[in-house]
């Protein structure tokens, strides 16, 4: 429990303005979530900028520090730097929702918001797709070698001579005569 409350930010207690809000993340943040399978140790500064206006407040998280992963080329562990901003918004409602991913609707008398789902989040998204150890990232795949992404071409025909063949197909191939009609009307314009 007191994990969870070392990020509440108590926001009935600020008034309108800018306000700076640090939080220092150690490997144990990572020990309190469930799904903690892609980031088990890291050290990271949490910046929160909080602008607290009349109808809402803003919140610009800047994330910065290292995270260590697990390479999924060579299960090695190494160390991957993440510096980001990810943005925000609770809007003052009649009662408290989520309205988007970045609108959560609140109550004026809201006392606190709990922002360390949040910020977990943020470092799940702020990954590499392909965690690859930095020895590794100029080796290509073996996917990309066979043939991802290439195109090749066989015939070196050019590309008129390939339409001029498939009209010359279709004058030896006898026509539906309602086609013939069709192809008038398409000619008088």
């Amino acid at each position: 429990m007191k994990f969870w409350r070392t990020f509440d930010i108590e926001v009935i207690k600020f008034l309108e303005g800018i306000h700076e809000i640090d939080f220092e993340i150690g490997d144990s943040f990572f020990q309190h979530f469930e799904d903690n399978e892609l980031v088990e140790k890291g050290n990271l500064i949490v910046r929160i900028k909080m602008k607290v206006g009349a109808n809402l407040i803003e919140m610009d998280f800047h994330i910065a520090g290292k995270v260590t992963l697990t390479c999924d080329r060579s299960l090695e562990q190494f160390e991957q730097p993440l510096d980001f901003h990810e943005k925000m918004i609770y809007k003052f409602g009649a009662e408290e929702k989520e309205i988007d991913e970045d609108v959560i609707m609140i109550t004026r008398d809201t006392p606190k918001v709990n922002v360390a789902q949040l910020i977990y989040e943020f470092i799940l998204l702020a990954l590499p797709l392909k965690k690859i150890h930095p020895d590794y990232r100029n080796e290509m795949d073996d996917e990309e070698y066979e043939g991802e992404g290439i195109y090749a071409y066989i015939d070196g025909q050019d590309s008129n001579d390939s339409e001029n063949d498939s009209e010359s197909d279709e004058d030896n191939t006898p026509v539906d005569p309602r086609w013939d009609l069709l192809k008038k009307l398409k000619n008088k314009e």
